[in-house]
């Protein structure tokens, strides 16, 4: 098992992976608040130069671990609570990928394929999204649900580089489901990061990357671990994927609670 090398989405366990007990890494600045009254556990990774990047094969920016292990079975209130922390810090970074600005028009992209459940989330999150702009508005919430290239024949990133040409978001954010190293985080976590997201990640498919250098405007990318590697529990289990047996439910119950942070942006920047 020791040579088994399970794959990741979540720049925290690549870089407890990196760390391997030895302490702090050169180019990794690491923050944990532990404060939420309800448990809500959130990791700042901040991958700061060129030997953080090699270190935890991540690229320099800012990646957000919110851990909520009561996010799919929780009652009202922890959903609450949740939704509270995400839209907070949902609005830090895009202020501050918007050059501290707040951003004016945003398009939500949910990337995967809906048939397939535990890469449905981001669809699921853009059905829900309140849509708040009007022709020639300038300001608001717009969304796309591009598809994936199976489906469609055409490269993901490609359509959405096109729709940006066409109406211009300051900003974008794109939802997609990852890939854990740790069944503990399946469906328990969310991840944001200002460097945008490859599509297809979460079962190692990887696409044109989905990010500001190739689709021309700053991406925030949102995904939650659906899936884990198999290896990672059977050694030789190959390349075959696992996902809780509660899936449907799980991504229902998150992909709301990820709708609603993202449409109390909309309001705010739409008020």
């Amino acid at each position: 098992m020791d040579n088994i090398v399970v794959r990741t989405d979540l720049a925290v366990e690549a870089n407890e992976e990196a760390m391997n007990g030895t302490g702090k890494l050169r180019g990794i600045r690491l923050r944990e608040s532990n404060k939420s009254r309800m448990g809500v556990k959130v990791t700042e990774l901040q991958v700061t130069n060129h030997l953080g990047e090699a270190a935890i094969g991540r690229p320099k920016g800012t990646y957000l671990t919110i851990e909520a292990d009561d996010i799919t079975g929780g009652d009202e209130e922890y959903a609450k609570e949740v939704i509270s922390t995400l839209t907070g810090y949902i609005f830090k970074l895009l202020k501050r990928m918007n050059k501290n600005v707040k951003p004016e028009k945003i398009l939500v992209i949910g990337l995967g394929n809906r048939n397939i459940t535990s890469d449905s989330l981001g669809p699921e999150v853009v059905d829900n999204i309140c849509i708040k702009i009007s022709e020639g508005d300038e300001t608001g919430v717009c969304t796309l649900s591009p598809g994936v290239m199976a489906q469609t024949g055409i490269e993901t990133a490609g359509i959405i580089k096109g729709v940006v040409s066409q109406i211009k978001p300051d900003v974008c954010i794109a939802i997609d489901a990852l890939a854990a190293r740790s069944v503990n985080r399946l469906n328990s976590t969310i991840q944001l990061s200002d460097q945008g997201i490859n599509p297809g990640s979460g079962v190692g498919n990887h696409r044109i990357g989905i990010t500001k250098d190739n689709i021309g405007v700053p991406v925030l990318a949102i995904g939650v671990p659906t899936v884990i590697d198999a290896e990672g529990i059977i050694q030789g289990a190959g390349k075959m994927y696992v996902t809780p047996k509660d899936i449907d439910s799980d991504i229902r119950n998150i992909s709301i609670i990820i709708s609603k942070a993202i449409n109390r942006v909309g309001v705010h920047i739409h008020g």
